[in-house]
């Protein structure tokens, strides 16, 4: 009986240890790997210079709408909370939940617009070059 005890006092500190050990890992998901944007068209070049990243937070409020623009270089996100949609000059659309990735439309004009209950918030990550503007309205 002593045996049985101690075997099952093993096992629960063993399984202790492999429960901890699992809370501990890194989980890696990639939420988007491609060579188009999200309207289906390829992405272009980077263009030659000094690279210059540039990571926004940018937050739209509830009813809030974006004016035209485009950007020069290739851009993603994340949406972290909200809904938000995007709209080329063309008129195709892409709407956005809390989770949803995206991979921007380079050198065509669009705007978003945030239909959703709550503000929006998107972080943007541009790879660019030095001097060149990420955005042009």
């Amino acid at each position: 009986m002593k045996n049985l005890f101690g075997i099952l006092c093993l096992f629960l500190v063993l399984s202790t240890i492999v429960f901890a050990e699992d809370t501990n890992k890194v989980i890696v998901e990639t939420l988007t790997k491609t060579s188009l944007s999200w309207d289906g068209s390829e992405l272009s070049a980077y263009p030659e210079g000094k690279p210059e990243v540039t990571i926004l937070r940018i937050t739209i409020p509830q009813g809030a709408e974006l004016p035209m623009h485009k950007h020069l270089v290739i851009n993603a996100g994340i949406l972290l909370k909200g809904e938000l949609t995007v709209i080329t000059k063309e008129n195709k659309t892409l709407h956005l939940k809390a989770g949803s990735s995206i991979v921007e439309v380079v050198d065509k004009w669009h705007y978003g617009k945030n239909e959703g209950e709550i503000p929006a918030e998107i972080i943007v990550f541009y790879a660019g070059v030095a001097g060149t503007p990420i955005t042009i309205k």
